[in-house]
Order: structure tokens, then C-alpha cells, then sequence
């Protein structure tokens, strides 16, 4: 698999089940909002994060992107990718996007996990670098 390493890093923000969706959720390379009986949890750049922050929070964390888009009867896909991070013991965020996978680890042990999948055969490339704040 090829996986691209985005330069800004990810935080991950647990608020109650009932909270609406917040403004700063916002900016690039990725936001996900995930709502469950128990918590909404927002994943969105460091940089969109207020300065108080309304919940408990995780982070920072490297992303790094499949290539794709990716046909949704792959098997195996986050298996292949996840099995040499465990082995090298970096714990891992992963999500999954109607076109990709997305996996986040924590921003120390990025360079770890690239050694990993390189070990694995898979292939890391750096995206290119941001211009501008990740702000919408």
C-alpha cells in the first residue's frame, strides 16, 4: 500500500453524546465527527482547536492517508497496514472515509511507524507542505 504523510497534526476532542457539532471542527488534511449513545469525538487540526478546550483531548498525532480512493471490497486493507505498527508497539487512531482509510499515530512515534510499514513494504511519501492555516 502507499500512504501519504500529512505535515499538520491532528488532535482529538471527546465531547458529550448530546453536544452540537462545533465551528472550529474545521480545516485540512482531515476532520472527522463521529456521534455515538455515548460521545461526539472531533479529530481536526491542532491548529482549529479553541484556546479553551470544551472536553477531555488527545494528541497531537501524525495522519497518514491510503492512497486511494480505495474499492470498498478490499479486505485486509487495515490488517496489512496495522499489523507492523503493533509489532513495533505504536498505538494507532484508525477511520475509514468512503474513499480510504486514514491512520493516526502519535506524533512521537511517526517516524517509528514509517520504519514499520517500510519494513513491511508498504510505501510512505511526505504530502506536500501547507500553505496557509488549515482554517475554512
Amino acid at each position: 500500500m502507499r500512504l501519504v504523510e500529512h505535515a499538520r497534526p491532528l488532535h482529538v476532542v471527546r465531547l458529550s453524546a448530546d453536544a452540537p457539532v462545533p465551528g472550529w471542527a474545521v480545516g485540512e488534511p482531515f476532520v472527522s465527527i463521529t456521534r455515538s449513545a455515548t460521545e461526539l469525538s472531533v479529530t481536526c487540526p491542532s491548529e482549529s482547536l479553541p484556546e479553551e478546550l470544551p472536553g477531555p483531548v488527545q494528541g497531537p498525532y501524525s495522519a497518514f492517508e491510503v492512497q486511494g480512493p480505495l474499492d470498498v471490497a478490499l479486505t485486509g486493507v487495515l490488517a496489512g497496514l496495522l499489523r507492523p505498527l503493533a509489532d513495533a508497539g505504536v498505538s494507532v487512531l484508525a477511520t475509514s472515509t468512503y474513499d480510504t482509510d486514514w491512520v493516526l499515530v502519535p506524533a512521537g512515534s511517526a517516524a517509528t511507524a514509517c520504519a514499520a510499514w517500510a519494513g513491511a513494504g508498504h510505501e510512505v511519501q511526505r504530502a506536500a507542505a501547507p500553505t496557509g492555516r488549515g482554517r475554512a
